[in-house]
């Protein structure tokens, strides 16, 4: 099973920009992906990233690219960042990372930002975009 654990968030003010860090463990099979998903109250769980350790491809949700980005060090495979700029009110949420180890349902474009797609979850790290 996977163990993943999300960090770096916390209140910033409008405008402002952070990084968010998942560090990964217990991977004893092939992680095909890893994703970025946040979920803000009372709304429903939305994909904002994921990377496919398959082919290398990056995918975003559309109108979040211009300020999200996802980066990792390509010398290790324990830890992935989300780094987001011009924060606004609206991105207030728990930011969770999660990981795809099973095969894709449909298909990796189809299945990048859907969470039913992902096996393991971290516990989320919170979000506060106010002034």
């Amino acid at each position: 099973q996977v163990q993943l654990v999300e960090s770096g968030g916390g209140l910033v003010q409008p405008g402002g920009s952070l990084r968010l860090s998942c560090a990964i463990s217990g991977f004893n099979r092939q992680i095909l992906a890893i994703a970025w998903f946040r979920q803000a109250p009372g709304k429903e769980r939305e994909g904002v990233s994921s990377f496919s350790y398959t082919d290398g491809t990056t995918y975003y949700a559309p109108i979040l690219k211009d300020r999200f980005t996802f980066f990792r060090d390509n010398a290790r495979n324990d830890i992935v960042y989300l780094k987001i700029f011009n924060l606004q009110p609206d991105d207030t949420a728990t930011y969770y990372c999660a990981t795809k180890t099973s095969a894709w349902t449909t298909n990796q474009n189809a299945g990048a930002l859907v969470d039913a797609e992902f096996d393991s979850w971290g516990q989320g790290a919170q979000v506060t975009v106010s002034s």
